[in-house]
């Protein structure tokens, strides 16, 4: 066991192969690390093949803020939820889209959670065509076809 000035520390390699030195406390929120490095398989750096550098600085600054207020006053609560509001303001939905899967990955519940909640405070408002756009999906109802849809249920569309 380390003492209290020596912090055991992880080293992360991303898909893109650059590394990143960071503390073990601090990547505990992520489970798939926190699994590592219980079964010992953390000692040489951590392979994420799925997770290129740009999207791990952008958990890591996540989880840094995280691991510093966890169980910490409510005043510190209350801002890591503003924390939370800001940190993806801005993001461009394919980023958005690469730190969700980042985060399913790692599995780091509280920022899959803020990724999803930003997600779905994007699409509130759309309609089924730019719901489609905005994910990339075709539509394969034929015009007749959607026009029923539509005529069954027309409460979603009010």
């Amino acid at each position: 066991m380390s003492s209290s000035a020596e912090k055991n520390m992880l080293t992360l390699k991303s898909s893109d192969g650059q590394e990143f030195e960071v503390e073990e406390s601090v990547m505990l929120q992520a489970l798939t690390i926190k699994h590592m490095v219980e079964d010992g398989c953390a000692m040489v750096a951590i392979p994420l093949p799925n997770v290129d550098s740009k999207i791990l600085a952008t958990v890591l600054e996540y989880c840094k803020k995280h691991a510093a207020v966890a169980g910490s006053s409510e005043k510190e609560e209350e801002e890591l939820k503003a924390f939370d509001q800001g940190f993806l303001q801005g993001m461009k939905k394919d980023t958005l889209f690469e730190l969700l899967l980042a985060a399913n990955y790692l599995n780091i519940k509280g920022l899959m959670e803020v990724a999803c909640q930003k997600v779905a405070d994007n699409i509130k408002d759309m309609m089924p065509e730019e719901v489609r756009e905005y994910f990339c999906i075709e539509n394969d109802f034929t015009p007749e076809e959607e026009a029923e849809i539509r005529k069954e249920h027309e409460w979603a569309f009010e």
